[in-house]
């Protein structure tokens, strides 16, 4: 067995540590616990907040738990149980998540923090610390594990604490954290309670067991392992070192949804570098790479995957928060994980057709064409998504998804800018199954969701039963709907709660890829699209058309281009 002890680090490796340890909000406690338990090879974790997690956080596990003689350097500043004094190993080199030390010190610094814990001796330790008191220890009867609660943070930060969003906002930050570590680590339960309801819970039997308690059934159901490896050859070197190149071993393991399930924004791709969850955009872009055009535009995959290459390639300590890491040939092992998941998804591909009938006919008649597109003539369609049309001397490309959007959107917004959204009652009601985050995030827009339309009450854990839906125009929105809807509410940094329910709205009933058009239907789409106050980009911002000149076709093919002068 290694020596766990809690030790004071040499003033080079405190020197090596980028930032410290920075703790800027509730979930951020969080991270820094679930490290710490899962370091200490934990089975069972369980988070309790109150609140915001201002309040109290709690966090307990069944790892391995800190000795008596340690407990108070554990909550001293650089000190640590993963570097021995004499190593002269590089602290890239660590192979746990965090510093013990470290974090709980930081946590200490801005709330009151209490440790129990028991190495499985017949008595446990306990002890309290804040950010202006000494720490005081006890015997305590504590089953082997360590709990540590941090209450009122911030309360010697008024600034950083009137900084945080509202509380709704805050728990739902903690939520996406413990989801990301439960898809992670899926041998481990994690239990989630918000005001002493249990939110999220997963069984620690695998990964489908994590997905059912973090996304749901249906989730669960169209859920793959992956488990890859491939050997990738790594440059070293560069401009003031000889360049070298090693082959070395990546895995790429973790779980993958088939592309029928997707959201809207990539917050639901959950990537790990050797067991850290971190941001790295290379990675989370390799993995939705990987899905090709099994993907429309603007969608993303749920899908967690963990990257295990040799520590020596990874420098955890370029982000204070450690939320990116330091990668050595990156580049190369994003083309890694392309690969693998475009594999485990090719060798079973489940991607079906949509086959949602849209009556253009009876939506897009009765109009009066623009003169913007008074010169359009449509030629036709390609793959069953794009409008081809002639204009002058350039190829006009549409997407009949987006320009339907817009069509939509810009419907409902006329309809509905000083009315209420109709709502009509669903008999009987319907349960829909939430994950977690987005359980959070509608106890965060309840107001918003009422206004337009929604009508649901909880039904245990995160299922809730949908009692009467949006009814724009008198068509009744699929109860399924809330889920995309509570995404879209998510990602509404910069727009108002109910224009980003109108975009999602006006999504649902929009044409989507593999829906058939004639060209008089097509030619009835562009007719409304003309009536657009802005038809030039969907509601969510993406362009609805591209333009081909006949000078770049002719340049492509080699012609002579004298005519064009």
């Amino acid at each position: 067995m290694s020596d766990r002890s809690i030790r004071r680090l040499s003033d080079a490796t405190v020197n090596q540590i980028a930032a410290g340890e920075v703790i800027t909000r509730p979930s951020r406690v969080v991270e820094e616990l679930l490290d710490n338990a899962i370091d200490a090879a934990a089975s069972r974790i369980t988070i309790e907040v109150e609140g915001d997690g201002t309040d109290r956080i709690t966090v307990s596990d069944t790892g391995h738990g800190i000795a008596r003689k340690d407990v108070v350097r554990a909550l001293e500043r650089h000190t640590t149980s993963k570097i021995q004094p004499e190593s002269t190993t590089l602290i890239e080199s660590v192979q746990t998540l965090g510093f013990r030390g470290e974090a709980l010190a930081a946590i200490a610094d801005c709330a009151t923090v209490t440790v129990e814990t028991n190495t499985g001796e017949p008595r446990g330790t306990k002890i309290t610390t804040g950010p202006d008191d000494e720490p005081v220890r006890h015997d305590v009867g504590h089953a082997q594990g360590t709990t540590v609660t941090a209450s009122n943070l911030f309360a010697n930060r008024p600034a950083r604490n009137a900084s945080l969003a509202k509380p709704e906002t805050e728990f739902r930050r903690i939520t996406e954290v413990v989801s990301a570590y439960a898809l992670l680590y899926p041998q481990i339960r994690f239990v989630l309670r918000h005001n002493g309801t249990e939110t999220l819970s997963t069984t620690g039997t695998g990964i489908t067991a994590s997905v059912l308690g973090v996304y749901g059934r249906k989730a669960a159901q169209h859920t793959r392992s992956i488990d890859h490896r491939q050997a990738v050859s790594i440059d070293h070197g560069g401009t003031h070192a000889p360049r070298t190149t090693e082959t070395q071993t990546v895995r790429i393991s973790g779980f993958l949804l088939a592309p029928t399930i997707v959201r809207r924004s990539n917050t639901h791709t959950t990537v790990a570098i050797n067991g850290r969850p971190v941001r790295q955009s290379a990675i989370r872009d390799a993995v939705v790479s990987g899905y090709g055009s099994r993907l429309g535009s603007k969608e993303y995959p749920i899908a967690a995957i963990s990257v295990t290459v040799p520590h020596s390639l990874v420098d955890p300590n370029i982000h204070p928060a450690k939320q990116r890491v330091g990668l050595v040939g990156e580049d190369e092992i994003a083309a890694a994980v392309s690969k693998a998941i475009e594999t485990a998804l090719t060798s079973g591909d489940e991607r079906i057709a949509a086959q949602t009938p849209t009556d253009l006919t009876t939506e897009l008649a009765d109009t009066t064409p623009d003169s913007r597109f008074d010169r359009l003539t449509v030629i036709g369609t390609f793959r069953e998504l794009y409008i081809l049309c002639e204009a002058a001397d350039e190829l006009l490309v549409i997407d009949q998804h987006a320009a339907h959007e817009r069509v939509n959107y810009e419907r409902l917004q006329a309809a509905f800018a000083t009315e209420p959204i109709r709502s009509e009652p669903i008999d009987p009601p319907q349960t829909v199954s939430l994950s977690a985050t987005a359980q959070a995030a509608m106890e965060e827009f309840a107001d918003e969701l009422t206004a337009c339309g929604y009508e649901y009450e909880l039904f245990g854990g995160t299922v809730v039963r949908v009692t009467a839906v949006p009814a724009p125009f008198g068509r009744p929105a699929n109860p399924g709907s809330l889920q995309d809807v509570l995404t879209a509410l998510q990602q509404g940094i910069e727009r108002p709660p109910r224009e980003q329910f109108l975009a999602s709205l006006a999504c649902h009933p929009s044409l989507k890829a593999g829906d058939s058009l004639s060209v008089d239907d097509a030619q009835l789409l562009l007719d409304r699209l003309a009536e657009c106050e802005s038809p030039y980009r969907c509601p969510h911002g993406r362009p609805v058309m591209t333009t081909l000149s006949e000078r770049s076709i002719a340049q492509q093919l080699g012609r002579n281009v004298s005519r064009f002068r």
